[in-house]
């Protein structure tokens, strides 16, 4: 997988202020003190081990941490590792500071032993040479330890080298996952609001047409004044009802011409209320969201038997816009509980991807009242 930039940048400047500590170290010494001079070869001997790490760690980087963060090979990761970090001990082993590791031929066994005269007080119940001269004591020379404390702390600094990078790499790898599914979760988002968008238009019509049928032969003067209300509500809807959000000034006109249509309708026996702001602050709001509503309370809320009325209104408090409507129950109810049908359930859909938690919606289904209160915020 490839590395991002941001990444590659850590990594150049980590390297590139390790390089410049020994110039910076030096030249500030070369400063405090007129004895010392800037000597190059000081500072190719630190660069000597820092490309040492620095090869190490751009062979864990491309090669062996893309095993573990992008293909969970974890087996193989360790196994190289594991012989990595046995080639780096033999490697530092074999240079070693000083010169206590002899690399001349083998010496004799006594020189194993060094001699050293006996400390002041020190009794030796020895019997004394034949010169008279004290015995001198021998100690035994220890050999040096497999790993010493040079070669310990240079493992140390690998594995955190190497834990270093394998960090970096998995937030990388993770700030990447996460970006990858919010556009996942965008698109899917976007596909289900376009899917429900197409949904409502054609049921939204569907019940506007039937309203025209009817007027063509009740009166075919309104049909025509009907006709040129759809034309307006059409264009609103071709070419507003597929964008995420709306003026909440035009949504609100939609309203308008939308009631005006019903109204030419209905007789008086049906008593319809809007209370709607002139004023309005530019916000934006989903598209056909509050009409669904209201075309619902025409569909099952008026009578033409008896009495009946629908009430709309919508205010905006703050950052928030309130919206209820309600309306007379006409004959039987065909609203099952509250919960709707085809147009209320794809609102709800809609207002769940779109607000998530922070809208509230009550439908309340009374005996003879039904009653909707949505907030949403703008």
């Amino acid at each position: 997988m490839k590395q991002s930039r941001q990444e590659n940048i850590i990594y150049l400047v980590v390297w590139g202020l390790l390089f410049a500590a020994p110039l910076l170290s030096l030249y500030v010494r070369t400063i405090s003190d007129e004895n010392v001079t800037f000597d190059w070869a000081e500072v190719f001997v630190v660069w000597r081990k820092f490309v040492v790490y620095l090869l190490l760690f751009l062979l864990h980087n491309f090669f062996l941490a893309p095993l573990l963060v992008y293909k969970r090979k974890r087996v193989a990761y360790f196994s190289i590792m594991a012989v990595l970090l046995s080639v780096f001990i033999v490697y530092q082993c074999n240079n070693k500071p000083g010169d206590w590791h002899h690399r001349g031929p083998k010496p004799p066994r006594m020189e194993h032993f060094e001699r050293h005269e006996p400390p002041m007080g020190f009794d030796d119940k020895r019997p004394p040479k034949p010169d008279g001269k004290p015995h001198r004591m021998l100690h035994r020379r220890m050999p040096p330890p497999i790993v010493a404390e040079h070669e310990l702390l240079a493992i140390v600094v690998l594995i955190l080298m190497f834990g270093a990078n394998l960090g970096i790499k998995g937030y990388f790898r993770g700030r990447e996952d996460r970006r990858r599914l919010a556009k996942l979760e965008r698109q899917n988002l976007e596909q289900q609001l376009e899917y429900l968008r197409y949904q409502i238009n054609p049921h939204f019509f569907m019940n506007t047409l039937n309203n025209i049928h009817a007027l063509v032969d009740i009166d075919p003067e309104k049909a025509k004044d009907t006709i040129l209300e759809l034309s307006k509500m059409m264009r609103f809807v071709l070419y507003e009802g597929n964008k995420e959000g709306v003026p909440l000034s035009r949504e609100l006109d939609f309203i308008r011409h939308y009631v005006a249509l019903m109204q030419l309708r209905y007789s008086d026996k049906v008593r319809i209320t809007v209370d709607l702001p002139r004023e309005v602050p530019e916000r934006q709001v989903p598209p056909l969201v509050l009409i669904t509503f209201i075309e619902n309370a025409f569909k099952h809320g008026v009578s033409y038997q008896h009495e009946s009325f629908i009430e709309i209104k919508v205010s905006v408090e703050g950052d928030g816009l309130s919206f209820s409507c309600r309306n007379s129950k006409a004959g039987k109810p065909t609203v099952d509980e509250g919960k709707g049908g085809v147009g209320l359930a794809n609102v709800r859909k809609r207002l769940d991807l779109l607000y998530k938690d922070s809208y509230t919606l009550h439908i309340l289904n009374e005996t003879e009242i039904y009653t909707v209160e949505l907030n949403i915020p703008l």
